[in-house]
């Protein structure tokens, strides 16, 4: 990580209402939240905590009722669990539309969307219609989408859910290796705490109620966050008994 005397994204007592009167329903209620530039940051969470809505709001997607949200480096990019890719066109194409949208003229754009294809390790694949690529595959194209943006801020809501083991522990090591590369940050959302130990520098736990951050843990290096590893499974443990915690609290109340 790199660059962390730079704020990238600053969420300052935020709150999210929809509604109004006795049927007003809060989602938020004055989150705080700070991503150092170039940090990896996923956050965790029963169903109804806000995560989406957190991450919809970092986006620009929806607007806060409360407080304010900054976010350096211009618009960030969005990944969603579906893919989204055109059918009608191929792997490249897909990847050149958001280069175009990014006001990349005609002559670099297929070499661009090549470079980015051979970036997310799919090199052979700019011809490809999305009906002949694997989920994976698939969700690496929308990657390479996402960073044809040429956004700072990455923000990802559960990419991976809908992929096999396998896939996802692939797509995980080539994600921290892109962001890596491109010295981007990272706002992740999942509801897999393995998930968030393997990838984030910082773990962030939400609870619902309305949705507010409660915890938050540091994680140590990425050599040792192995699945055997000691303080990685531990760091999983702990994470997963504070979600339980906090999903009785809220049957309680």
């Amino acid at each position: 990580m790199t660059g962390h005397n730079t704020t990238a994204v600053d969420v300052r007592g935020v709150t999210k209402g929809y509604g109004t009167g006795a049927a007003r329903r809060v989602v938020l209620e004055d989150v705080d939240l700070r991503l150092p530039k170039g940090e990896f940051v996923c956050v965790v969470g029963a169903s109804g905590s806000g995560k989406s809505t957190l991450l919809h709001l970092v986006a620009g997607l929806e607007t806060a009722s409360a407080g304010r949200i900054s976010v350096t480096g211009g618009r960030p990019a969005v990944m969603f669990q579906d893919h989204a890719l055109f059918p009608w066109l191929t792997a490249g194409r897909n990847v050149e539309l958001a280069l175009r949208l990014a006001g990349v003229p005609p002559g670099p754009r297929r070499d661009r969307a090549r470079s980015l294809l051979a970036l997310v390790g799919l090199p052979e694949n700019y011809g490809h219609r999305v009906h002949e690529l694997s989920g994976g595959m698939r969700q690496r194209v929308a990657l390479a989408r996402a960073l044809a943006q040429g956004a700072d801020v990455l923000l990802m809501d559960e990419p991976f859910a809908a992929l096999d083991t396998v896939t996802r522990g692939t797509l995980h090591g080539e994600l921290v290796r892109v962001c890596a590369e491109r010295g981007a940050t990272v706002l992740f959302v999942t509801h897999d705490v393995r998930e968030a130990v393997a990838l984030g520098d910082r773990v962030v736990l939400m609870a619902p109620g309305p949705g507010r951050v409660v915890a938050e843990w540091s994680v140590g290096p990425r050599s040792a966050r192995g699945a055997k590893a000691p303080d990685a499974a531990r760091l999983v443990d702990e994470i997963t008994a504070r979600l339980g915690e906090e999903a009785d609290r809220r049957a309680r109340c």
